[in-house]
């Protein structure tokens, strides 16, 4: 397990297109997922304990926004012959088990990792109803690998005021996890 955090988010970039298969066996691309308000792209995967430890909270938070009008999608991109908990039958088990209210789609390839430019799980792109990037920040507070509660949480809060307005918060605090475990090309 290498910590790695987010970049700083880059203002306006659009959201790459892609077209994955979920957990569902349903190939789902941009536009099947794009909200009315907004969009949550969300790259995480079943092992990770930064993933583990938020999941409760991302997917509260995802069922939140979607009566805001933001659609959410998780894509796993990790390689999954050295990290075969990340496989798409566990996957399938993981979605389940967590109640996923979302899209959970599989990047064999990890091309639109690197179009989106992803390095961690959890790693979250949030953008306005334009497709243009407004949030690249943390779900929230961890200490010791667990969530501190209290209030919403600063992804909740962001993507709410992207909703609201079609602009992300200035200040973001970076999202940290596991780095993305990538093929061996």
């Amino acid at each position: 397990m290498s910590l790695t955090k987010t970049p700083i988010c880059d203002f306006g970039k659009k959201a790459e297109n892609f077209q994955l298969n979920s957990t569902d066996n349903k190939i789902i691309s941009l536009k099947d997922i794009k909200g009315k308000s907004g969009t949550l792209i969300m790259f995480i995967c079943n092992h990770c304990p930064y993933v583990k430890a938020v999941i409760e909270d991302i997917v509260q938070d995802c069922k939140k926004l979607e009566s805001d009008g933001i659609k959410s999608v998780a894509i796993c991109s990790n390689d999954v012959i050295n990290y075969p908990e990340d496989s798409f039958d566990n996957m399938i088990k993981f979605a389940k088990e967590n109640h996923f209210n979302f899209p959970y789609l599989i990047d064999k390839t990890q091309k639109v990792a690197k179009a989106y430019g992803a390095v961690c799980t959890p790693d979250f792109f949030g953008y306005n109803n334009n497709l243009e990037l407004q949030y690249r920040g943390r779900i929230r507070e961890l200490r010791e690998l667990k969530p501190v509660k209290g209030g919403n949480s600063d992804l909740l809060n962001a993507m709410q005021m992207v909703a609201q307005t079609g602009k992300g918060p200035l200040d973001q605090i970076p999202s940290m996890g596991c780095n993305i475990k990538w093929l061996d090309n």
